[in-house]
């Protein structure tokens, strides 16, 4: 059977199943002209939305439906950890190309609902149609989170630390596999290939830091550590000076740098698609948090710098060596992205 025989809304029908795992706030969801639910009282909503475009943002071939569904589903997620927010609900709108199986299409759908039900989230609905080439895929998430408890990026303030909630620089490994058609040859080469194609949403930590009262500002890792906190510097009108020796980087991407001579440092800075989150920390509060994020989370958060009133971006080395930090992340317009491809020589 393929899409051609079912049709629009046969299909439809056919992925509507299991998309509501929260239902007693759902008044109509797949199969009416709009959604309808019940917003909760006492909160404010968050809205993200997110499109991801085959041969810009994945390479469908690369990637099984499964695992392209979980990370479209996962990315627009990350943006509501981000603000410390309780993802509530997803629509969710493709444009399939003829080439696109069915097979292929159910499981982005089951790939999508196993990361949707594991945090309550309702796919409420969305839109379908054909495209001439590529796959398209765009997802919106609304979220909710009490008014004071929201994190921002303008909010840091001037001797703020700054921490990160995960590793850096693993997804960008995992990509260059995947764009050079390398065969893993380890476990822990197949770990950064799926930390590329299956990244964890940091949700329940977003939701922690934010009901934390001395966290000031945060933000999710999407584009590299470099371009992201620098959002926060120039949001927040400050500097930033960060410790490339602190910067969490993990054995497996150790392992690949040395054996493809890279610096890690940079893949850490420049990766991006990471999806942990940065914060900023009152130091009055920067002790007591990261004790109690490790008793919560049995991780440790990761303290790589601090805010600075200067304005400047600054990276220090481990021999005390103070060099301006490039943000160096990606830029959908100028189609760049760092550290450049020595693998082409």
């Amino acid at each position: 059977m393929t899409l051609k025989d079912i049709g629009e809304f046969g299909f439809i029908e056919k992925i509507a199943s299991g998309c509501v795992v929260r239902p007693q706030h759902v008044l109509r969801a797949i199969g009416d002209d709009a959604a309808a639910f019940k917003t909760e009282p006492g909160y404010v909503m968050l809205v993200t939305t997110d499109m991801l475009i085959e041969g810009v943002h994945f390479i469908r071939k690369a990637s099984s439906g499964f695992d392209l569904g979980y990370k479209a589903m996962a990315v627009n997620l990350s943006d509501i950890a981000a603000m410390g927010g309780i993802a509530r609900e997803a629509f969710v709108s493709i444009a399939i190309p003829k080439d696109c199986g069915l097979n292929y299409l159910e499981d982005f759908y089951k790939g999508m609902k196993s990361l949707a039900s594991r945090f309550e989230v309702n796919i409420l609905g969305g839109d379908t149609t054909s495209s001439q080439r590529d796959l398209a895929i765009n997802i919106t998430v609304i979220g909710v989170a009490p008014e004071h408890q929201i994190l921002y990026r303008n909010s840091a303030q001037i001797g703020d630390m700054i921490y990160s909630t995960g590793y850096l620089g693993d997804s960008r490994a995992g990509l260059e596999f995947i764009l050079h058609h390398f065969t893993p040859e380890s476990a822990e080469e197949r770990a950064l290939i799926q930390a590329h194609i299956s990244p964890e949403p940091h949700l329940n930590q977003g939701r922690f830091l934010a009901e934390f009262g001395g966290v000031h500002a945060a933000i999710d890792v999407s584009d590299g550590l470099s371009s992201d906190i620098a959002h926060i510097a120039q949001e927040s009108h400050v500097g930033v000076k960060l410790h490339s020796e602190k910067i969490p980087i993990s054995e497996n991407l150790r392992h690949f740098c040395k054996k493809f001579g890279f610096d890690p440092v940079e893949y850490a800075l420049s990766g991006g698609e990471d999806y942990v989150l940065l914060c900023t920390v009152s130091p009055d509060q920067a002790d007591h948090l990261e004790k109690e994020y490790l008793k919560t989370f049995q991780q440790p958060l990761y303290r790589i710098g601090e805010i600075i009133g200067s304005k400047t971006l600054e990276i220090v080395a481990p021999d005390g060596r103070i060099t301006p930090l490039i943000s160096g992340g990606w830029d959908h317009f100028k189609h760049e992205k760092s550290p450049r491809n020595k693998f082409q020589g």
